[in-house]
């Protein structure tokens, strides 16, 4: 299944049926009068947020919705039939903006919530409502109101306790395969990885559920790789996971230009909680990281993990953590 974070699609509530003017013609009622029925109401428009879901893709290629019109009122004091909802289901996660793609309309941040977005035009009156005292013979009747339409955007972001962060190849994809039953993509070039992907992983009877940000490189915010498309989904996360490949030149520049990114797309993703896990470790005997590390313990007074996402032993510890920081 193909991923699309954002959609563009037009919507229309239905329309409200007119209402009726009709007089009984009854062969031995000897007094007739007025008994045209009422129009129904015009089907609104709800989104409903989908546990199942992850993706957009449905908005892709049908970007038209309309619901049912309400039908017209009859003869015989017959109320016309309401036109039935039209339900459009969507990822948790997702958020819907006016046609600006800027003013937030909806936040859906859990499974089964429902907003009505657009609402049917009510039904018309049939002439018997206008029947009175001094006017029993009314022809007035009206018609069913026009219901909603306009443009929505539909954006997506990524709901997970943990997002897993840093440059292309550092082994994103590599610990998240590891640690859940996702299957994302690796090979060992840059942005193999160029949509976020989703796992749970366990631990001592609790889930944190992880999410596989695509690479960031300098310049993100600016368009430059993969650009800011999923800097997004990063809002969503309650703890930021940089992962820094050990083999990096320089280790100080390598996650600084990592919260740089952050910081220039939105202040506050550096304020989250962040893990630093240094991985590869497997590659290097320990006094060789000891020297790699030297100059990153003095210039960053932060806490950080040595691991290899090859190591079972340190998965086990890597779950320990993670549940931690996620609860």
């Amino acid at each position: 299944m193909k991923f699309l974070d954002q959609a563009k699609i037009y919507i229309k509530a239905g329309n409200g049926g007119s209402g009726s003017a009709s007089f009984r013609r009854e062969k031995f009622v000897e007094f007739g009068g007025p008994d045209g029925g009422d129009g129904g109401n015009g089907g609104s428009i709800i989104v409903e947020s989908d546990r199942n879901l992850n993706t957009l893709i449905d908005f892709r290629y049908s970007q038209h919705f309309k619901a049912q019109h309400g039908k017209n009122g009859s003869k015989r004091n017959r109320t016309g039939a309401n036109g039935e909802d039209l339900v459009l289901k969507v990822p948790i996660g997702t958020q819907i903006y006016e046609e600006d793609n800027n003013t937030l309309i909806y936040d859906f941040t859990k499974n089964k919530e429902k907003y009505l977005v657009a609402s049917g035009g009510k039904g018309g009156l049939g002439n018997v409502r206008f029947k009175s005292s001094t006017n029993r013979a009314p022809k007035k009747k009206t018609n069913g109101r026009l219901g909603e339409e306009f443009w929505i955007w539909f954006q997506l972001k990524v709901i997970a306790d943990i997002g897993i962060i840093g440059k292309p190849n550092a082994g994103k994809s590599s610990l998240l395969a590891a640690l859940t039953r996702a299957k994302p993509k690796i090979a060992n070039y840059p942005f193999t990885t160029i949509n976020p992907n989703l796992g749970v992983t366990y631990y001592g009877g609790k889930e944190v559920t992880l999410a596989d940000i695509p690479g960031l490189v300098e310049g993100a915010h600016k368009g430059i790789g993969l650009g800011d498309k999923f800097l997004r989904h990063i809002e969503r996360c309650k703890v930021l996971l940089h992962l820094i490949d050990l083999s990096e030149e320089n280790l100080v520049t390598t996650y600084k230009q990592i919260t740089k990114e952050l910081s220039s797309y939105d202040k506050k993703l550096n304020t989250k909680k962040e893990i630093i896990f240094f991985n590869k470790s497997d590659l290097y005997k320990s006094d060789e990281i000891k020297k790699k590390l030297s100059e990153f313990k003095k210039k960053i007074k932060t806490k950080y993990e040595i691991i290899s996402v090859l190591s079972n032993k340190d998965l086990l510890k890597i779950k320990k953590i993670l549940i931690k920081y996620a609860n």
